[in-house]
């Protein structure tokens, strides 16, 4: 399981989600109680109105309509922005290495995105090409509800290497208003009822000066969300029984492997989750990528995953936007973080074929046969048995034949959903309220598509 919760990593505020209609199979998919073709529909009286909104740049159209200072948009078969003519060239000293390079950029910004949802939480995540002499940064800036505006916020450094940067969130961004908590922005008080009410990204493409390199981008966005604190949920109806052949890997058999990243495979649940639902959809590493990686362990791609995930300023693997954008380095793959409102939301995404992972913190009695309690633990949810209790890949399992797990329904949808908790001491802590990783195909099929919108990921 992960270690325990960082201080700079904030509880994450529940989402509550209408869910609405998808069917069909992807890959290695079992049969659904579902006749094909049928709708796995969610009663309306069971969920309140939706709580997140969900904002991706993706398409040809997107990229032109955003303000570019030395940035193209290129159309395709996947449309995204890459580097054309520099705007100018810039240093960077790397806390991490305390080298200092100058690089060439050139700047991508959205426009005014107005949240159907005023946010107390925004989480941006992006898929992105950045080969060898290429990085990107992430930047937000908001309107708050009061009519000022937050700074320009560094939501991320990235690259799927570590080479020439080492990819990182950046600490210590507040105006007495918000902070950036890892990878996540906060409203500092909710109850005082400031909101984030519209916000731009800015995308800064970073290479080399005088080469041709250019990172490429092909999805950038955000999601927020605000709902009440809540210590448990309302329950939904069973209405699926399918389960998804998902490869099984356990976090613990890596334990005291790469101590460096995060110290070792015992902490590596996000990652580990990652590459599990990267291979199911056919993502696979070659032995040049795996030649770093000590011959004698066993399952190299989750140490892999891990050095890829890793956030240095964190210390950790579990920094959500960089899962989903380790994701989308596979060809044919793209990544989002959002959250979800109930396994109603799960039920339809599994039935058009899409696991995804979860988020949850809980104590050892709170989730049966989990023999274990965490403050923070990422696990893929596969299906659902007859009796709507979900099928989860649990990575912090003893082995691999030992991941699959079956955990009762109400106790798993209370654990992820809810945003407030009882630590082991009896104190009031944090639930992640819903938090999501959605992998799915660069061309999703129309049923995969269909699911994926009725759960608010365009």
């Amino acid at each position: 399981m992960s270690r325990a919760e960082q201080p700079s990593r904030r509880a994450l505020l529940a989402a509550a989600v209408v869910a609405a209609v998808a069917g069909g199979a992807g890959p290695a998919a079992a049969a659904s109680s579902a006749p094909a073709g049928d709708p796995v529909t969610a009663d309306p009286t069971e969920a309140p109105a939706r709580r997140v909104d969900n904002r991706f740049w993706t398409t040809y159209t997107d990229w032109r309509g955003g303000a570019a200072q030395g940035a193209r948009a290129v159309p395709g078969v996947r449309p995204g922005v890459v580097l054309a003519t520099p705007a100018g060239t810039t240093a960077y000293p790397d806390p991490h290495t305390g080298k200092t390079s100058t690089w060439e950029y050139a700047t991508w910004t959205s426009p005014v995105h107005r949240l159907a949802v005023p946010a107390t939480e925004v989480i941006a995540s992006w898929n992105a090409h950045t080969p060898a002499g290429t990085w990107i940064q992430v930047d937000l800036r908001g309107t708050y509800s009061d009519g000022t505006d937050t700074p320009w916020y560094v939501m991320g450094r990235w690259a799927a290497g570590d080479q020439d940067i080492r990819r990182t969130s950046v600490d210590d961004q507040t105006d007495g208003k918000s902070t950036i908590w890892t990878d996540t922005f906060a409203v500092d008080d909710p109850a005082s009822g400031l909101r984030l009410t519209s916000y731009r990204l800015r995308l800064t493409l970073y290479r080399e000066p005088g080469t041709r390199l250019t990172p490429t981008v092909w999805r950038l966005g955000a999601m927020g969300s605000d709902v009440p604190d809540r210590f448990t949920v309302p329950a939904s109806t069973p209405r699926l029984a399918e389960e998804l052949v998902v490869p099984r890997y356990s976090q613990e058999i890596h334990k005291g492997q790469y101590p460096e990243y995060d110290n070792g495979g015992e902490a590596w649940c996000s990652p580990t989750s990652s590459q599990m639902i990267i291979e199911y959809w056919g993502g696979r590493l070659t032995e040049e990528q795996l030649a770093w990686v000590d011959p004698s362990y066993a399952d190299p791609q989750v140490c892999h995953a891990a050095r890829s995930t890793y956030d240095y300023q964190y210390a950790g693997c579990g920094n959500w936007p960089f899962n989903a954008a380790y994701a989308a380095t596979f060809p044919g793959l793209q990544g989002v973080v959002t959250r979800l409102g109930s396994l109603t939301d799960l039920e339809t995404l599994i039935a058009a074929g899409i696991p995804a992972i979860t988020s949850q913190s809980f104590l050892a009695s709170e989730l049966t046969g989990a023999g274990y309690g965490t403050s923070g633990h990422l696990m893929t949810v596969i299906g659902f048995t007859a009796d709507g209790d979900v099928i989860a890949n649990d990575p912090a399992s003893p082995s691999n034949q030992a991941v699959r797990r079956v955990y009762d329904r109400r106790e798993f949808e209370n654990i992820w959903l809810r945003t407030k908790r009882y630590n082991a001491s009896g104190n009031v802590a944090s639930g992640t309220g819903g938090v999501c990783y959605l992998y799915f195909p660069a061309l999703p099929t129309g049923r995969q598509r269909l699911a994926l919108e009725a759960v608010g990921v365009r």
